[in-house]
């Protein structure tokens, strides 16, 4: 097991941090002032010093918001794509095929989300999600689907389902399964009814609990301008890139395969994809005008994302003290994160049998995703699975998958604001709402989970 953490101060002023944050949050206040004065203490008693204590302040969000670069200019780029597609009239082209396919709000749901699945199995979510986003968002808008429903389905199939099962990549049970002791074909085995129950479960209850607001009202539907007027001539230059666009993306996803490319090398081939293509459709649309475009363009990108990015940064500053990333902003002398010593001091301190060793898994898997980083915790999980699983006698790879998909779900994007940043940003939508409305079927997910564990162990 985990070596024995001796709580201080500072680990009792975070965990008053994280309350003051989630009763904000459900107060539905922003939280970023609470978490900017969170960080001046932390850093005040953590470093002992009043400069240490400002210093800090800065040195949690610029790692905040190196951690997030990646996605923010994901998300600029495929946004400055969108924008010339939108102004060539490209995505009118490109809408029109699948119409005829999306043409009610909750058949589009499912195939959307069932897309997000697959893509996300082969690519890995935040990749998918830029990839799903930039080719099939447009359809499901124009079907009515609701933005804030596009966004659940895209998360929750890909950065909940997918992510936390991922048989075909395997990151997140490799983790598990080596820090359990146990092979990554036994964690997929003995664990693949709670995956199954915890993803199936979680997808059908979100359906279900907002299947009449599915629809886009018609006068959301005009403000959000998803009705666009057939363009009386299409250029040559907009059906070539409502061809080549499909097209460049496939091929994206034919090289990511043969090369093994997932994680960041997937996102930037799908994002460098994007800024070539934008380029491209500027050129040949708009000549010697092209210059400024492809500026405008990229200038109205990141615009977009950083607006969507810049409260985040502050709120995801603060729970990165929670994980590992403490050691690189507040020094060595913090080897591991606040929560995770909480979460290890909770496996030493609770009552232990078959079903309280699921109910340690669970919450260990909740706290350690807090940070918005899905595999953090995974480590922490497996470790505990195998020693209560020699504990009491239950079975190791049933207690691994469990803290696997409680900590993938919450902290890889679906529960977390900070998490989920990337549906909520293709979707236009606010990342807070978006979370809110995943609680309720990941909770049912969650608990659907823990009860097939306990029949399992």
């Amino acid at each position: 097991m985990q070596e024995l953490v001796t709580l201080s101060s500072l680990h009792y002023l975070y965990l008053i941090g994280v309350l003051f944050v989630v009763a904000v949050m459900i107060a539905r206040e922003d939280t970023p002032i609470i978490c900017i004065s969170f960080l001046f203490i932390l850093g005040l008693v953590g470093t002992g010093s009043l400069i240490g204590g400002i210093q800090t302040v800065f040195q949690v969000i610029l790692y905040a918001a190196k951690e997030f670069m990646e996605i923010i200019a994901t998300i600029a780029l495929v946004t400055a794509l969108s924008k010339c597609l939108t102004d060539l009239g490209s995505d009118y082209l490109l809408m029109t095929p699948m119409s005829h396919i999306m043409k009610k709000p909750a058949i589009t749901w499912w195939i959307l989300g069932i897309v997000m699945f697959v893509f996300s199995l082969f690519l890995w979510p935040s990749p998918s999600v830029a990839l799903v986003g930039a080719i099939m968002l447009p359809f499901a808008l124009k079907a009515g689907l609701n933005p804030l429903a596009a966004a659940m389905a895209m998360n929750l199939f890909g950065h909940g389902f997918a992510l936390s099962y991922d048989f075909i990549i395997q990151g997140a049970p490799s983790i598990s399964a080596s820090a359990a002791g146990i092979s990554v074909g036994d964690l997929l085995k003995d664990g693949r009814p709670i995956f199954l129950v915890m993803g199936i479960v979680t997808v059908v209850s979100a359906f279900l609990l907002n299947r009449k607001k599915l629809t886009l009202s018609e006068k959301s539907l005009e403000a959000q301008e998803m009705h666009p007027e057939k363009p009386s001539h299409f250029s040559r230059a907009a059906i070539f890139l409502a061809i080549l666009t499909p097209i460049a993306f496939l091929a994206d996803i034919i090289v990511m395969i043969a090369f093994d490319l997932n994680g960041g090398g997937a996102t930037s081939i799908v994002s460098g994809t994007a800024l070539l293509l934008m380029c491209i459709g500027a050129f040949f649309g708009f000549k010697r005008q092209s210059f400024g475009k492809v500026t405008s363009y990229i200038t109205e990108g990141f615009s977009f994302a950083i607006r969507i990015f810049a409260p985040v940064i502050i709120i995801g500053a603060f729970f990165f003290l929670g994980g590992n990333g403490i050691s690189e902003i507040m020094g060595e002398q913090f080897q591991s994160g606040l929560l995770n010593d909480w979460a290890i001091w909770l496996a030493h301190n609770a009552p232990l049998n078959k079903y309280g060793a699921a109910v340690i898994q669970v919450i260990a898997g909740v706290l350690t995703g807090m940070d918005g980083s899905g595999f953090s915790g995974l480590p922490l999980t497996g470790s505990l699975a195998q020693t209560f699983g020699y504990a009491v006698e239950a079975s190791i790879p049933v207690l691994a998958a469990l803290g696997q998909v409680t900590t993938i779900f919450v902290g890889g994007g679906t529960i977390v604001p900070w998490g989920l940043i990337p549906a909520a940003a293709i979707c236009n939508v606010n990342p807070v709402e978006l979370a809110r409305k995943n609680i309720l079927p990941v909770c049912i997910g969650l608990l659907a989970a823990f009860l097939t564990a306990c029949l399992l162990l």
